[in-house]
């Protein structure tokens, strides 16, 4: 623990506690110099790597040798609580950061210092390489699931407001990383996708009712409604299999074509036919549209998401539908 003071360092003269403001403090008793005592401003950072691993150094010394921790030390007289954990940063590890942000500010004690106050910031690695310097034994990246038993309680909290910042982030990046390469993985739209086919029968009585006033579809009015309602569900059913990945894509050619060919036999227009599926996509969009409140950014990306997956969807559909069309003649 830290010491106490027993002699006063303006007149030497003798120490004693006693109240000042509330609380018992050391006080000169020959001259009346009162003696604050403050936690010690402790800086940290967390660095992340594009593999989204936290840096940490391995200690080389006490307090806690041998165990793993952000980059840490104590502020010094003449810089910021920033410009220290940037100073820490590049002589426990090696490299240069820039401050992105302030993570966390958390009051501990310390065996050794006693009160501290740990403020940690998140800092990007602008230069340098990696290695170990200072009061480090070692560096390393480690993957945020996979963290060692840290040193300070603080420096968990701090990687913790981390992770949880850029949790909507990461998110949009998998998402999207599955919608460019990895079809069939769990994206953001899929909550949508699942309310589409909750939905179905709700979304084809709204094509239907388009799809039978609509100046450029005007052969569905003579097609039982029942029919084209069922029609139109079976599609939108579909539709949610191929966009979870759950569905080969012959059952999605087989079903357009035969479309196709349906309807040229029954006397319609190609043009009539790809507009209809031109109004159920639209159907589903405004429905999805509606579910819930843009607010948050992961939010318009997951209607946006899906929209982009409906006209890739569509896109084939019409393409399959209209081969049908043409070989049915």
């Amino acid at each position: 623990m830290p010491m106490t003071p027993r002699f006063c360092s303006q007149c030497g003269g003798e120490v004693e506690k006693r109240p000042v403001d509330d609380r018992a403090r050391h006080v000169c008793t020959r001259c009346g110099t009162v003696f604050y005592r403050n936690p010690l401003p402790v800086a940290s950072t967390v660095v992340l790597n594009e593999q989204r691993e936290v840096l940490l150094v391995k200690r080389k010394n006490d307090p806690y040798q041998g165990m793993w921790c952000l980059p840490i030390g104590f502020a010094e007289l003449k810089e910021t609580i920033a410009q220290a954990a940037l100073r820490e940063l590049r002589e426990e590890t090696g490299i240069s950061g820039r401050i992105l942000r302030l993570l966390d500010s958390s009051s501990t004690i310390s065996e050794l210092y006693g009160d501290i106050l740990v403020v940690t910031f998140e800092a990007i690695k602008t230069e340098g390489q990696e290695q170990s310097g200072d009061d480090a034994e070692a560096v390393a990246y480690f993957g945020l699931d996979q963290l060692p038993p840290l040193a300070f309680a603080p420096n968990l909290a701090a990687i913790q407001a981390c992770a949880e910042g850029h949790r909507e982030e990461w998110a949009i990046q998998d998402s999207f990383k599955h919608l460019q390469w990895d079809k069939g993985q769990a994206m953001l739209s899929d909550a949508l996708v699942l309310l589409v086919k909750e939905h179905a029968r709700e979304i084809a009585e709204r094509w239907l009712g388009e799809v039978r006033s609509n100046p450029t579809t005007t052969s569905y009015r003579t097609i039982d409604a029942d029919h084209l309602r069922e029609r139109a569900a079976t599609a939108l059913s579909q539709f949610t299999r191929w966009l979870v990945g759950t569905e080969a894509s012959g059952e999605v050619r087989q079903f357009y074509r035969t479309l196709g060919m349906e309807r040229r036999g029954q006397g319609f227009q190609v043009h009539e036919v790809l507009s209809s599926l031109t109004l159920l996509r639209k159907n589903i969009w405004m429905f999805a549209r509606e579910q819930g409140v843009w607010e948050r950014p992961i939010d318009v990306y997951r209607v946006l998401e899906l929209d982009r997956r409906i006209v890739a969807f569509f896109d084939r559909a019409m393409y399959h539908t209209a081969g049908g069309f043409a070989e049915g003649s």
